[in-house]
Protein backbone atom coordinates (compact mmCIF):
# COMPACT_ATOMS: atom_id res chain seq x y z
CA UNK A 1 0.00 0.00 0.00
CA UNK A 2 1.21 3.52 -0.78
CA UNK A 3 2.28 5.84 2.00
CA UNK A 4 -0.29 8.47 2.98
CA UNK A 5 -0.14 11.71 1.03
CA UNK A 6 1.92 14.48 2.58
CA UNK A 7 -0.56 17.25 3.48
CA UNK A 8 2.22 19.83 3.33
CA UNK A 9 3.05 19.30 -0.34
CA UNK A 10 2.43 22.18 -2.68
CA UNK A 11 0.70 21.78 -6.06
CA UNK A 12 3.93 22.16 -8.04
CA UNK A 13 5.53 19.41 -5.94
CA UNK A 14 2.64 17.06 -6.64
CA UNK A 15 2.85 17.93 -10.35
CA UNK A 16 6.53 17.00 -10.45
CA UNK A 17 5.86 13.80 -8.53
CA UNK A 18 3.08 12.78 -10.93
CA UNK A 19 5.36 13.39 -13.91
CA UNK A 20 8.07 11.25 -12.34
CA UNK A 21 5.58 8.48 -11.53
CA UNK A 22 4.28 8.44 -15.08
CA UNK A 23 7.81 8.28 -16.45
CA UNK A 24 8.53 5.29 -14.19
CA UNK A 25 5.35 3.55 -15.39
CA UNK A 26 6.26 4.26 -19.01
CA UNK A 27 9.75 2.85 -18.60
CA UNK A 28 8.48 -0.18 -16.64
CA UNK A 29 6.12 -0.88 -19.56
CA UNK A 30 9.09 -0.62 -21.94
CA UNK A 31 7.62 2.28 -23.92
CA UNK A 32 9.56 5.03 -25.63
CA UNK A 33 8.03 8.46 -25.22
CA UNK A 34 6.89 8.43 -28.82
CA UNK A 35 5.22 5.04 -28.37
CA UNK A 36 3.21 6.09 -25.31
CA UNK A 37 2.36 9.46 -26.83
CA UNK A 38 1.02 7.75 -29.95
CA UNK A 39 -0.95 5.16 -27.95
CA UNK A 40 -2.46 7.94 -25.82
CA UNK A 41 -3.15 10.37 -28.66
CA UNK A 42 -1.03 13.18 -27.21
CA UNK A 43 2.02 14.88 -28.64
CA UNK A 44 5.47 13.63 -27.70
CA UNK A 45 6.29 17.17 -26.60
CA UNK A 46 3.34 17.21 -24.16
CA UNK A 47 4.49 13.93 -22.69
CA UNK A 48 8.07 15.17 -22.40
CA UNK A 49 6.94 18.40 -20.73
CA UNK A 50 4.82 16.43 -18.26
CA UNK A 51 7.66 14.08 -17.35
CA UNK A 52 10.11 16.98 -17.00
CA UNK A 53 7.96 19.62 -15.27
CA UNK A 54 4.61 18.09 -14.33
CA UNK A 55 2.78 20.51 -16.64
CA UNK A 56 -0.03 18.94 -18.72
CA UNK A 57 -3.69 19.46 -19.52
CA UNK A 58 -6.19 17.33 -17.65
CA UNK A 59 -7.44 15.84 -20.91
CA UNK A 60 -3.95 14.74 -21.91
CA UNK A 61 -3.24 13.38 -18.43
CA UNK A 62 -6.38 11.26 -18.58
CA UNK A 63 -5.43 9.99 -22.03
CA UNK A 64 -2.00 8.96 -20.75
CA UNK A 65 -3.52 7.26 -17.72
CA UNK A 66 -5.89 5.36 -20.03
CA UNK A 67 -3.03 4.23 -22.26
CA UNK A 68 -1.26 2.87 -19.16
CA UNK A 69 -4.45 1.19 -17.84
CA UNK A 70 -4.52 3.52 -14.81
CA UNK A 71 -7.56 5.67 -15.65
CA UNK A 72 -9.71 4.03 -12.96
CA UNK A 73 -7.49 5.63 -10.30
CA UNK A 74 -8.94 9.04 -11.16
CA UNK A 75 -12.54 8.07 -10.42
CA UNK A 76 -11.97 8.19 -6.67
CA UNK A 77 -10.04 11.47 -6.67
CA UNK A 78 -12.90 13.67 -5.44
CA UNK A 79 -15.15 10.95 -4.07
CA UNK A 80 -16.78 11.67 -0.71
CA UNK A 81 -15.08 10.07 2.28
CA UNK A 82 -16.30 6.64 3.32
CA UNK A 83 -19.11 6.64 5.85
CA UNK A 84 -17.95 5.72 9.35
CA UNK A 85 -21.26 4.14 10.32
CA UNK A 86 -24.53 2.87 8.88
CA UNK A 87 -26.31 5.87 10.41
CA UNK A 88 -23.97 8.27 8.64
CA UNK A 89 -24.54 6.49 5.34
CA UNK A 90 -28.32 6.66 5.77
CA UNK A 91 -28.17 10.33 6.74
CA UNK A 92 -26.16 11.11 3.60
CA UNK A 93 -28.67 9.37 1.35
CA UNK A 94 -31.61 11.28 2.89
CA UNK A 95 -29.94 14.70 2.89
CA UNK A 96 -30.68 17.02 -0.02
CA UNK A 97 -27.60 17.95 -2.01
CA UNK A 98 -27.04 21.72 -2.13
CA UNK A 99 -27.20 23.24 -5.59
CA UNK A 100 -24.54 25.87 -4.84
CA UNK A 101 -22.13 26.98 -2.16
CA UNK A 102 -23.06 29.46 0.54
CA UNK A 103 -19.75 31.10 1.30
Amino acid sequence: MDAPADPLKLPHEVQAQLGAHLKRLRLDAGYKRTTLATRAGVSSRSLQRFEDTGEISLKSLLKLAHALARLNEFTSLFAPPAARSLQELQARSQKDQPKRGRI
